[in-house]
């Protein structure tokens, strides 16, 4: 199967030596019919060295360019490709390969985006990263008309037209707000219930106060910015 009808799973990785090899290696174990891209986002850890002693497919940036630019090169390089589809997929092992073949099966009915939910089966609580996330998709309802469970799940699927956009768009980061903007243009943008795993190892950057700001961002950018954003 040649790139143009495989899909891609790109891999940020940002200080992730103690999680990429298991990531990988479940990755192909699961999905041997997919393609990867690990892309080191400027690591001060022993990532990119694992990647290499391991002889995985590994896109080295120089120096850290936060996740949408480290995204933004896996999206040129699968668009330089021309891959059918790529998936975002995190590299602390808390996204789960299974749901890459049912995630595809939607891109292949004709949607453009498709996020892993986490709670699209009707799963409750009120820990602050459900509450925000719920706090954001009533504001991509209310500019979009669209009812998105999770829309900060980062566990999501382009297809071959956003890969397209991704990678030309300096301004496209793989964020809430950007989806907003994207259904505003008219992508089709669906989701599949996914079950997201605990971080294997290593610390989450994404702290209660980190948290909290990310969400107020995402908010002022869905309700305000992106009204007067330009494609």
């Amino acid at each position: 199967m040649n790139e143009e009808n495989k899909c891609l799973v790109i891999i940020p990785a940002f200080n992730e030596e103690a999680n990429i090899a298991s990531v990988v290696d479940e990755l192909v174990r699961v999905c041997p019919h997919v393609d990867y891209i690990v892309v080191n986002d400027g690591s001060t850890d022993g990532t990119a060295r694992i990647c290499r002693e391991k002889g995985y497919n590994l896109l080295d940036l120089p120096v850290n360019l936060g996740l949408a630019g480290c995204f933004q090169a896996g999206m040129k390089y699968a668009f330089q490709k021309n891959y059918a589809c790529a998936v975002q997929f995190d590299g602390d092992g808390q996204h789960r390969p299974e749901y890459i073949d049912s995630m595809r099966g939607r891109i292949e009915e004709g949607f453009d985006i498709v996020i892993g939910s986490r709670f699209l089966e009707g799963r409750k609580g009120a820990s602050l990263r459900m509450i925000g996330s719920r706090m954001i998709s009533l504001a991509i309802r209310m500019t979009t008309g669209v009812r998105l469970t999770d829309p900060t799940s980062g566990m999501r699927m382009f297809s071959r037209d956003m890969i397209r956009e991704f990678a030309l768009k300096l301004n496209y980061g793989p964020e809430p707000d950007t989806v907003s903007y994207l259904l505003k243009q008219g992508a089709k943008v669906t989701e599949v219930p996914v079950t997201i795993a605990p971080r294997q190892g290593g610390e989450s950057y994404l702290k209660p106060l980190v948290a909290a700001n990310y969400m107020l961002r995402m908010l002022i950018s869905i309700l305000l910015v992106q009204n007067f954003r330009k494609r």
